[in-house]
Formats: structure tokens, C-alpha cells, sequence
């Protein structure tokens, strides 16, 4: 019974000690052909910022659709915008909060940021301007494929819509 006692003791101890305390050492030189890994080389990466598309600023894209020239006037056309928030109201106000992002984005000072074709030719053909346009295409990615649903505005009630972005 000494002897089981004594050998059950030996296996245990070998086995502790041939369990615990290895450790590889890690190289700290690069052979040819070999590429650092990111631990062997520590890099201060630059800081990326990447402007999202609802905020990037393209003042020259007209976008793709019916209105390729639009002249707004100084003065803000206040029946015109009062029109324009009714239909905005009425059509648009389930994805756009006009200050705030939601479904889709928030038109406040959208002419600082679009032309006032691109917001258009936007309203009145989401459809052609998702498949034509990168800056719309960029938009229903950031919006996780939300599509803008089109409201088959006219021209006239767009151009209201429009109006009432700019008292925004």
C-alpha cells in the first residue's frame, strides 16, 4: 500500500511539473520575407474621420431627374413655404423630423449642403436617384437601406417643399 501511495504521489508531482511553468519565448527579429505583425510594430495610425453622406456638402450635384436649373429668389416666398409645409406635413413628416435625423434625414439646412436641383429631382424621383446617383445611392446605405418612398409629388408641390426647407 506504501509503494501504490508513494507512486501515485510520483505520477502527480511529474505531471504538475510537466503541466505548468513552460513558456515560449517570442522572437523579436523579422526573417526575409516575413511581414511584422501589429504587436512586433507598434503604429500611431492617423485618426479617420469620414464625413457621413447626410452631412457631406456637395453644393454642385444636380442630381439625376427633371429639374436641371432652379434660381431661388432672396426673399423666401412665405405663401409658397406655408403650402409646402402642409404637403410636408402631410407626405413627408412620417420619416423626416425637420430638425432631427429619423427615418431619413432631417432637411434643416439641406440647401448648405444640396443644391436645390439635387433636393428636387431627390423628391420627385427617389427611385432613379437611389439607382443614378452616388450621393442618394450613399444616403440609403447610411440610413440602413431605408429607400425614400416616392409621394408622386408635382413639380408645383415640390417647389413648395423647397420653399419651406429654406424657412427652416
Amino acid at each position: 500500500m506504501k509503494n501504490i501511495m508513494k507512486s501515485l504521489a510520483a505520477v502527480a508531482i511529474l505531471t504538475l511539473i510537466s503541466c505548468g511553468g513552460k513558456e515560449e519565448k517570442k522572437k523579436d527579429s523579422i526573417q526575409i520575407g516575413q511581414k511584422p505583425t501589429a504587436t512586433e510594430t507598434p503604429k500611431e495610425e492617423p485618426a479617420v474621420t469620414e464625413t457621413k453622406p447626410s452631412e457631406t456638402i456637395d453644393l454642385t450635384n444636380k442630381g439625376v431627374g427633371p429639374i436641371k436649373n432652379l434660381e431661388l429668389p432672396a426673399e423666401i416666398d412665405q405663401a409658397m413655404a406655408a403650402k409646402g409645409m402642409e404637403v410636408y406635413k402631410t407626405k413627408c413628416m412620417a420619416c423626416h423630423k425637420p430638425d432631427k435625423k429619423f427615418i431619413g434625414p432631417a432637411p434643416k439646412d439641406i440647401l448648405k449642403r444640396r443644391t436645390p436641383e439635387w433636393i428636387m429631382n431627390m423628391i420627385l424621383d427617389p427611385e432613379d436617384m437611389i439607382q443614378k446617383d452616388p450621393l442618394a445611392k450613399a444616403l440609403l446605405i447610411e440610413f440602413n437601406g431605408s429607400p425614400m418612398a416616392n409621394q408622386n409629388l408635382t413639380e408645383e408641390e415640390a417647389r413648395q417643399v423647397l420653399e419651406y426647407f429654406r424657412t427652416l
